[in-house]
């Protein structure tokens, strides 16, 4: 039997707001000792009245437009009431059925190539606080710091085939978030936090009815990408075998992932909107994002203030550096490194053109030596100093040595031949150690490379001389003869020299 996966995440974003999302509790709890951060407000005393957070509200509308959301006119908070120890008020402050955000979409790429996942919702919310289980399995503690901070929850539509694309969409959206600086979308400090709904179908996969499906199966205490993935892979599984045994799920229901066992295990029937009985927040009046509202929300400012995104930023370095794909992801993975590239590239530009102003414009300059320049900065910052930053447990933000402009000045000695590539891998190892400049590095510790064309050609001249035999072998064909004469230049210099501008010299000595 042909099965087709049918998935849909619902996943939780923890703003990093300076407040909760009701009260002017601490929002950094969760490295203060437990139950210090918590007030009337947040622990849902009588007689209290909460007030929105204004920053989440707008960081909510930046994020829904940076999922492509449409922003409703009005929206407004309503009470989710269910009963469970890390609720101390025994309903949530949450939204129904006006969230903020509506019908956006995110693309991913796919194995089978680009693939759009659409997006149903975006709503604000307050979070639960945070239950420790004894292991004794009899006692369960509850720090309430968590309580009350400033909760996105974002739903898919079940647009996903396979956990891979899962855990793809997943790390997407968790990079958009970093680049928003709106949550450190931390998944193993609970920053970021997933759901998976998951269920079969025997449909064609090109025309499955929704309305056709058997019952899903939400899995939750999902903690890690790697999580993801197996917790998805692994109830695939099991719903396959229910199928294939004539006994697929018939009802909804809840499954925690156990990660030690590599198992989902059942937990509870799944409730529905209707369990949750949730009406409007009486003590929150609705937001109003009209442009003629009395202290509203700006939304045509922050759409404005919208930074690029990765992926446009990662289709702008393939289109405007000429970068390989695979460096452009790795670069604009972090937002930190995608600026450092660029301002190197800025500082790289700069020098440029001041060093060849008879040779045309600055564009015509520029285009003339853009690729070469942009790919040697590109590789030697992917695969040299990343190399070096994560081998030392850092990224390229405390990388304090190494600045975009002294890794330009780096970058312009290769290009310019001043040294081969086994001395400038000495050089920016020696600049991330001390800090100082390539170019004092290259004088201080005498690595530098013959100076002079005059003084390379005069070797040049005197090893052809003293080889006859191998010039006569040249003449007649034996054009490999060129490596031979390049290895005695080589050891006579002791490496100090660009391989490629020797190559030229010998051959141009040798015709």
């Amino acid at each position: 039997m042909k099965l087709t996966p049918v998935i849909g995440l619902e996943i939780h974003v923890q703003l990093k707001t300076k407040s909760k999302m009701f009260c002017g509790c601490n929002n950094s709890g969760e490295n203060l000792p437990p139950n210090t951060t918590v007030c009337p407000v947040c622990m849902g005393h009588p007689g209290i009245l909460p007030v929105a957070n204004r920053q989440a509200i707008e960081w909510s509308v930046m994020t829904s437009m940076a999922i492509n959301c449409e922003i409703p006119q009005i929206s407004k908070f309503d009470r989710k009431s269910y009963f469970y120890p890390d609720l101390p008020k025994g309903y949530q402050i949450s939204q129904y059925d006006q969230p903020i955000g509506l019908k956006g979409f995110l693309v991913i790429d796919t194995p089978a190539g680009q693939k759009k996942i659409n997006i149903t919702r975006l709503h604000l919310e307050e979070d639960a606080a945070k239950n420790f289980h004894a292991a004794d399995g009899k006692n369960t503690l509850v720090d309430y710091n968590r309580g009350g901070t400033p909760l996105m929850e974002i739903v898919t539509e079940p647009d996903l085939r396979t956990a891979a694309d899962a855990k793809n969409f997943m790390q997407e959206l968790r990079l958009i978030m970093r680049y928003l600086d709106v949550s450190e979308a931390d998944m193993e400090k609970g920053h970021l936090r997933c759901d998976a709904n998951v269920s079969l179908t025997d449909q064609a996969p090109a025309n499955i009815d929704l309305a056709k499906l058997k019952p899903k199966t939400e899995v939750k205490n999902i903690n890690s990408f790697r999580a993801v993935e197996k917790a998805i892979e692994y109830e695939i599984k099991r719903q396959t075998e229910l199928w294939n045994q004539g006994t697929p799920p018939v009802t909804q229901s809840t499954r925690g992932w156990n990660e030690d066992a590599g198992i989902t295990e059942d937990q509870r029937t799944k409730e529905e909107a209707s369990d949750y009985r949730y009406f409007p927040e009486p003590d929150l009046p609705p937001i109003n994002f009209s442009p003629h509202a009395e202290n509203r929300i700006n939304i045509e400012k922050i759409k404005a203030e919208l930074i690029e995104l990765p992926q446009a930023k990662r289709k702008r370095f393939i289109d405007e550096f000429g970068l390989a794909p695979e460096n452009s992801k790795i670069i604009t993975d972090d937002k930190n490194l995608a600026n450092f590239f660029e301002q190197t590239i800025s500082e790289l530009k700069g020098w440029l053109i001041s060093l060849n102003e008879t040779e045309g414009t600055a564009e015509e300059i520029w285009e003339t030596n853009k690729s070469k320049l942009t790919t040697l900065t590109s590789n030697w910052l992917v695969n040299k100093l990343l190399a070096i930053i994560y081998k030392d447990n850092k990224n390229i933000e405390r990388c304090e040595n190494i600045t975009p402009e002294n890794f330009a000045e780096f970058i312009t000695l290769i290009y310019d031949h001043k040294i081969n590539s086994a001395i400038a891998q000495k050089i920016l190892d020696a600049m991330y150690q001390t800090g100082k400049d390539p170019s004092d590095i290259l004088d201080n510790e005498n690595l530098g490379s013959v100076q002079s064309i005059e003084d390379l050609e005069k070797i040049i001249d005197r090893l052809i001389a003293e080889n006859p035999n191998q010039v006569e072998q040249y003449k007649k064909g034996k054009l490999t003869i060129v490596q031979f004469f390049i290895g005695q230049v080589m050891r006579e210099i002791k490496g100090q020299a660009d391989p490629q501008t020797v190559n030229d010299l010998i051959i141009n000595k040798l015709k």
